[in-house]
């Protein structure tokens, strides 16, 4: 009760602002709802004269709620399908994290951008966007700026992509009369689900695949979402480690990224049901619930989100998100190739 007592302003709040940023996300979806989330969160910030009465449940909503999001994730995933029709792909997916956390550490040190920014940056790349910083931002201890300038970095290069890659795909010369190349190429070199899909359609509707694209994209894309689980384990062991060395007493309650057993657990769920014979669909409702628990910590996120020094930091996080974008897009294209697949 005394939860509720503290903060219930703040998660109403939040579940006000996040409803019409929802049905936006499904109007515009290259755009997305935790985009407009996020956004709008920040200019209502800039309204509130005081924030105290809101803060706990502003602060619950953008840790807690959003690794709920996480965990809930895992029921849109059947493990035994994406393992069977994503091991072709799984070379290039680990070609691309890998060149894009090298060049995140790199400029990292070149640029001096601040560590928790280029992690999440690096991560959001490589793996899957808004998800992936939802699942590692908890674990290296992110503050909500640094989320934030994160996923304005990624949003920035998925509208982008989601524009351009149709029309780059047909110059790179990917076969027309099958989605197979232009999926993987678009599972592997766009960061978030919603890109994915918009460039995907694109490309069946200009060469009538029907879903051929689609479906390998969104097949491709759940696969490099598995990468969530070692890459949070890692930096899980990594600040461990780190905190060790500085001589700070470690709590490993804290820092060990539990909800991430949790996401495992409702994947081997989802997979051991699909199995037994239960439709997919039963799972739909919590997928849906996934999603607009990340426009509702988005939105969070935002509130506590000062607008005005996000911009005037955010050059070197761009440049950086741009440098790790460019090296995805070379390494997917060479990965192919080499592969045989284009």
């Amino acid at each position: 009760m005394d939860f509720l007592k503290k903060s219930w302003k703040g998660i109403l709040l939040c579940l006000v602002i996040s409803a019409p940023c929802w049905f936006l996300g499904q109007l515009f979806p290259v755009i997305g709802g935790p985009v407009f989330a996020i956004i709008m969160g920040m200019i209502i910030s800039l309204l509130i004269k005081n924030k105290s009465p809101f803060q706990d449940g502003i602060t619950f909503t953008s840790k807690k709620i959003l690794q709920y999001a996480v965990i809930l994730l895992g029921f849109g995933m059947d493990l035994s399908v994406i393992l069977q029709t994503g091991k072709q792909s799984l070379p290039i997916i680990l070609c691309t994290i890998s060149v894009s956390l090298i060049i995140a550490f790199v400029l990292h040190r070149l640029l001096n951008i601040p560590g928790k920014v280029s992690t999440l940056v690096g991560v959001g790349s490589s793996i899957c966007g808004g998800s992936a910083i939802a699942a590692t931002a908890p674990v290296i201890d992110a503050d909500d700026e640094e989320v934030a300038q994160a996923i304005s970095v990624i949003f920035f290069f998925n509208v982008i992509a989601a524009i351009l890659f149709p029309a780059f795909g047909a110059m790179l010369g990917f076969a027309t009369n099958s989605g197979e190349a232009f999926g993987i190429f678009a599972g592997t070199a766009i960061n978030d689900t919603s890109s994915v899909t918009a460039a995907a359609s694109t490309w069946d509707s200009l060469y009538g695949l029907g879903s051929a694209t689609l479906d390998k994209a969104v097949t491709v894309k759940l696969t490099r979402t598995l990468a969530i689980i070692p890459i949070t384990l890692v930096l899980a062991f990594v600040r461990t480690r780190r905190a060790k060395t500085d001589g700070k007493k470690v709590d490993i309650k804290k820092i060990f990224p539990f909800f991430i057993l949790y996401f495992i657990l409702a994947s081997v769920i989802t997979t051991v049901s699909v199995n037994l014979g239960a439709p997919a669909d039963i799972f739909t409702p919590l997928k849906t619930l996934s999603k607009f628990f990340i426009v509702l910590a988005m939105c969070a996120i935002g509130l506590n989100t000062n607008i005005i020094k996000l911009v005037k930091s955010g050059t070197k996080p761009i440049i950086m998100g741009f440098c790790c974008w460019i090296g995805i897009i070379a390494a997917s294209i060479a990965m192919q190739h080499i592969l045989n697949i284009w």
